[in-house]
């Protein structure tokens, strides 16, 4: 498995200094979580980014995975298929009150974000839809496609938290999911006027070559040497946060 080298480690270092604010408020960290869908038909992987509005307050103008918090009801939304336990056992760990709860909070709002986002519904239509969900939510796009959420099909490939005096942060929790678990697409979510104005499925070479926050360049890299080293769920999950100062990798 690839190792995140100290070079790009310092780098992200200089980035963030770069955009942190001393007289800022340091902030709890939100969960949150984001969603790479990777394609590993081709011979070369591709992966899906979209390019976010020129017009936001927060990294506007670059390119990402889908994602964002937790909400109220991702925390009662009904799914088939369970997390897998390496999965879980490294979402509970390193964090304050684990719960299996948590854990498929933040699988569904991965999943929920890449809805609203993209318009794709990752799961399947084996059963049909939830007879129930939670009111008011985007989960009814859900039901109205006849989708099931299914948190088996995804991977927990990587954590990162935001340094401190910055303006937003977020403990966000990165999962991956094979292209072949897209059940269904709502087209016209995308566009000039969206979070999302585009969308483009990219080698991690050319990925690299965007315009991406730090953080989303070195989780690519630990993508890359996860794909070349089977992309199995019992793999090392690293995790990058910052010890006085400095950002460092550990594994979950």
């Amino acid at each position: 498995m690839h190792v995140t080298d100290a070079e790009t480690l310092a780098k992200m270092d200089r980035l963030v200094s770069s955009e942190t604010n001393p007289k800022a408020p340091t902030l709890r960290p939100v969960d949150a979580a984001t969603l790479i869908i990777i394609d590993r038909k081709p011979k070369v992987p591709k992966v899906l980014m979209g390019k976010r509005h020129e017009g936001l307050k927060f990294m506007p103008g670059k390119f990402v995975f889908p994602g964002g918090r937790i909400e109220a009801g991702d925390r009662s939304m009904a799914v088939t298929g369970a997390l897998h336990p390496r999965a879980e056992q490294a979402l509970m760990a390193k964090v304050t009150r684990p719960s299996t709860q948590r854990c498929r909070a933040l699988a569904l709002a991965a999943i929920r974000e890449t809805f609203e986002e993209t318009g794709l519904l990752l799961g399947t239509k084996d059963y049909g839809g939830p007879d129930k969900v939670p009111a008011g939510t985007a989960w009814s796009g859900f039901q109205e496609r006849g989708v099931f959420p299914d948190l088996e099909a995804l991977h927990f490939i990587g954590r990162a938290i935001t340094p401190p005096k910055r303006v937003r942060r977020f403990d966000t929790r990165f999962f991956a999911v094979d292209r072949t678990a897209i059940a269904d697409e709502v087209e016209g979510i995308v566009g000039p006027e969206s979070e999302l104005v585009e969308l483009t499925w990219v080698t991690i070479a050319q990925a690299k070559a965007l315009d991406l926050p730090p953080i989303t360049t070195v989780i690519l890299g630990e993508l890359e040497a996860r794909t070349a080293a089977g992309f199995g769920h019992q793999l090392p999950v690293p995790f990058f946060h910052q010890q006085r100062g400095r950002f460092v990798r550990e594994l979950l």
